[in-house]
């Protein structure tokens, strides 16, 4: 099949609705994409039209994006592209979703401390017995998405207590700009 990718950078516009599903646990929110152009002659720049978009996330995605995500907080969302159209109060309405393979934070607005997500129980475990089918990017009818069956939401290990990426990146803004240096 072919799909069509897309990766908006944006804001979230509404708050993250989690739902269990028969088929795995689910996250939606409406995405805000403003673009904007420099405007020479008044030196600033312009804001054009905003976009919305409605964002599905499924399974550990969607669980760990709905821990993570406030409204008005900046991402990045890489997914695929669904519009539609529908009926509504005698008139025709077109609405576009996108089905996101990834989510994160647009660290070209703010920083962001990252904590892994602790299985409650192993994935071979969590899919026998069960017999779910995959579930599509858009939810059962959808085509394939990766992984299948469902999983139970994830519960976010303990934060550290210190982040020396935020101490460091708190040492710039302050001019006390010190270097850091990682091991591979």
């Amino acid at each position: 099949m072919n799909d069509t990718t897309v990766t908006l950078v944006g804001n979230v516009a509404t708050a993250v609705e989690y739902r269990d599903t028969a088929t795995g646990g689910v996250a939606r929110f409406r995405f805000a994409v403003t673009a904007r152009r420099w405007d020479r002659e008044k030196e600033l720049w312009i804001d054009g039209p905003t976009s919305f978009y409605t964002v599905s996330a499924w399974r550990s995605l969607g669980a760990n994006l709905a821990a993570s995500v406030s409204v008005g907080e900046p991402l990045v969302v890489h997914g695929r592209l669904r519009v539609r159209e529908d009926e509504r109060d005698g008139q025709r309405k077109t609405f576009v979703d996108v089905a996101a393979l990834a989510v994160g934070h647009d660290l070209s607005r703010g920083t962001a401390a990252f904590r892994r997500s602790v299985r409650t129980e192993p994935r071979s475990e969590a899919l026998s017995g069960h017999g779910a089918a995959p579930v599509g990017p858009f939810g059962p009818e959808g085509g394939q998405e990766r992984g299948a069956g469902s999983e139970r939401a994830p519960v976010l290990g303990p934060a550290p207590e210190r982040d020396p990426w935020a101490d460091a990146a708190a040492d710039a803004v302050a001019g006390e700009a010190t270097r850091l240096v990682t091991a591979s």
